[in-house]
Order: C-alpha cells, then structure tokens, then sequence
C-alpha cells in the first residue's frame, strides 16, 4: 500500500476514509466522475475497434476513469491502469492526473521515473501507430508528433507534481519548525518563570537570614545585659551602669546595622539571575571578617560568658599569637561566612546555654579554614535568658558553608554540651 503526501494524521481530520479532508474527497469524487464520462465516451470508439458491444466499451471505460477516486490511496495502481489503457486511447484525463498525484507523492523518485518513462513510452508507440497510416510519406513529422504528444502528456504532470510535493513537503518542514520552537519557547518561558521564582525564593531567604543573623546576636546580647543589669541594679550600681551602657552600645549597633541593610535593599533591587545563595545585603566586602572575631569573643564576655578563643595558624601546632587575623588574605565571602557561624553559634550558647563554658577555635589550613565552637553543659546557676528561638540559626549556618562548597556539622556532646563545626575552602566559588 502506497501513501501519497497528502495522507497524514493530526488534528483537523474531517474527511472520510483515507482523506484528511471534505474538499479532498469532493475534488477527487469530482475528478472520478470526469474521467468516467470522458472514459465511457472515448470506450465507444474502444468497443467499435474492438468489434465489442458499445455498451461493453462504455461499461469498461466509466469503470477505468473511476478508478482515478482511488489516486490519492493507490496512485502506482492508477498510473498502471491509465498505461494499461493507453492503446484503447482513453484514460487521457487520468493518466495526467494520476502522473501528478504519483510526483507529488511520497514514492521513492526511482518509481516515479520508471512509471513516467513507461507511461511515455506508451503513448509514443500508441500515437505513432495512429498517425502513421495517413501520413506514411511524412515519417518525420510523425515522430515529431508522436514524441510531442508523450511529452507533453508525461512531463509537464511530472514536473509540477514534484514542485508541489518539494513545496508541500517544505510548509509541512516549516510547521514543523514553528511548532518545534513554540515548543522550545513555551519549555523556555516555563523555565524562565520557574527560575524566577527560585531567585525569589532565595532572595527571600537570604535577606531572612541576614536579618536574623544582624538582629539575633545584638538583642541576645541586649537581653542577657538587661538581665544582668535587673539583678546587680540595687547592688551594684557601678555595674550597672556599665551593663547599661553596653546595652545602648548594643542597640545602636544593631540600629547601624539594620540601617546599613534596609539602605542597600532600597538602593538596588536584587537581579534574579544574579542572585547568589551566600551572598548577602550590602555585598560581602562591607560585612564583617575574621579580624573582627576577637572584638565579637569579646562581646559575649562582657555579658558573663566564659569564652575561650583558641586560634592556630597555617601549618602550626600551637595557639597563633596573631589573633584570629592571621587568615587574612581570604575571599571576602569566606571571610564574612566564618564570622556569622561563629556569631550565630555564640547567639544560641547565649539562648540554650546560660552559665556553660565556651570554646571558640579557628585553624587556618592549607587551602581551608575551619572553625569550631563547643559549649558545655549548663552550670544551672546562671538564669535562663528567656529568649526566643525560631529555629533558623543552624539552617542559615548550613546554608551559608554549603553555598561556598563548605562542610558543616552540628550535634550534641558527649558530656551534655553542643558542637558546631565548619570548614570553608579559602578559594571563592563566586
């Protein structure tokens, strides 16, 4: 079975049987009928020749043109019918049709050749033979006839059948093309909107996470002064006004801060794309570093509690007598991300962990820094701060290490306490 270009499945189907559509149906139901009655007028003359009844001549030529309903389903079987009828010289209207339908199709082009140089062939020879009995004193113009009738019976069919099948199979190319890249522009478009939201999501959670990370460890510190202050105000007066100070000290710090943050959020909308996980408001050259550490140790002294920095340098076994600078020279962001899981990690000791002594280590490797800050248990003597707890502060120091390719653990200690590690790679992933 052989299928024409036209025959192809999808949506806008309307036709019946083998047509996609109404007007492909009428056309050829059309073209049948044409042929038919050209077929049974031209069979007459078949029949005459042939000593056969007329109604024999008619019957069988009405039958042969039908046939040419059938070429958009069979057009190698309609072709070979109008060859097969070529000598009975009818079929004329069929078998240009059919040579049409056959180029334009989808059969392989050596069919359609060998098919057209027969069909040719055929009407040459049956032309010849008719022509040459009233003009046998003129052979050439005979042939000259004959193979312009052939020709121009054969070729020009032909011809504009492989145009329209070149031209029908390029539109349906194009369509394909277009639909492929509707296609690629809805997937993009789905694709764009869904990074769009992810970028949100985590501008969302980044500036969450600053927030947190400014605000938490000045209002512990605030609390926990302010608490202080409440118990030694009656007895120490001295004290107190030392403890009050720091906690102005603390809420203008925070102030700042904030302040610093807000500004930069107003001045500069985030660029979706170009939202970084780690990165924070304000960009990581204007946050804090790893110099800053001693000042930040020294905070939560003052507010009671018992500290320890312990910081070794590069290839060194022993405390670096430099102080927590020693790493200096780090990217900025690695810089600002040790500082904030130090930060956050002395924020929960302060919230979880009142009266608990505290040990903050920093170890400039090769290629590495890592930081470390254990507690132990509670003393029970100190008073709870009564400070709330979202849950966010180790989530925001995991997110922070493993934005930067870092490694981070969390867990609870043998002996009732609590351990934060992290080590960050000193080469930026930025």
């Amino acid at each position: 079975m052989t299928y024409t270009g036209d025959e192809r499945g999808g949506a806008g189907r309307d036709g019946p049987w083998w047509w996609e559509r109404r007007r492909e149906a009428v056309l050829d139901v059309g073209l049948g009928a044409v042929s038919a009655a050209e077929c049974a007028l031209e069979g007459v003359q078949f029949a005459r020749e042939a000593g056969l009844p007329g109604a024999v001549g008619v019957l069988f030529g009405f039958v042969v043109g039908a046939t040419l309903v059938l070429r958009r389903r069979w057009p190698i079987a309609v072709v070979l019918v109008g060859i097969a009828v070529t000598p009975a010289a009818m079929g004329f209207l069929l078998s240009v049709v059919a040579l049409y339908t056959l180029a334009s199709s989808e059969v392989p082009r050596r069919i359609t050749a060998t098919l057209a140089s027969m069909s040719m062939s055929a009407t040459f020879v049956v032309m010849y033979l008719r022509t040459r009995e009233g003009a046998a004193d003129e052979p050439t113009l005979v042939i000259s006839l004959s193979v312009f009738v052939a020709v121009a019976l054969t070729v020009p069919p032909v011809l504009f059948g492989l145009y329209i099948g070149a031209r029908r199979r390029l539109m349906e190319s194009l369509q394909e093309r277009a639909d492929s890249l509707e296609r690629e522009l809805s997937l993009l478009a789905d694709r764009a909107e869904e990074r769009a939201e992810w970028a949100r999501t985590e501008e969302r959670t980044r500036i969450a996470r600053e927030m947190h990370d400014v605000v938490a460890h000045r209002v512990s510190l605030m609390v926990v002064h302010a608490a202080a202050l409440q118990a030694v105000a009656a007895k120490d007066p001295v004290k107190a006004a030392r403890n009050a100070a720091l906690v102005g000290d603390m809420g203008r710090q925070a102030l700042t801060e904030l302040r610093e943050m807000l500004g930069v959020l107003r001045a500069e909308a985030p660029k979706p794309a170009a939202v970084a996980v780690a990165a924070p408001a304000g960009g990581f050259e204007d946050g804090p570093s790893l110099a800053e550490l001693e000042a930040l140790v020294g905070q939560s002294r003052a507010a009671g509690m018992v500290v320890e920095l312990d910081v070794r340098a590069a290839g060194a076994g022993s405390a670096d007598p430099a102080g927590a600078g020693s790493g200096s020279g780090y990217p900025a962001e690695v810089e600002q991300t040790a500082y904030r899981v130090v930060q956050e990690a002395l924020t929960n000791c302060h919230k979880h962990a009142p009266g608990a002594r505290v040990v903050v280590r920093l170890a400039h490797r090769d290629g590495e820094v890592a930081m470390q800050v254990e507690n132990g248990p509670c003393d029970g003597k100190a008073a709870e701060p009564g400070l709330p707890s979202g849950g966010n502060g180790l989530v925001g120091m995991r997110e922070r290490v493993l934005g930067l390719g870092g490694v981070f653990v969390s867990g609870p200690t043998d002996d009732g306490g609590f351990k934060v590690s992290a080590v960050l790679p000193c080469v930026s992933r930025a």
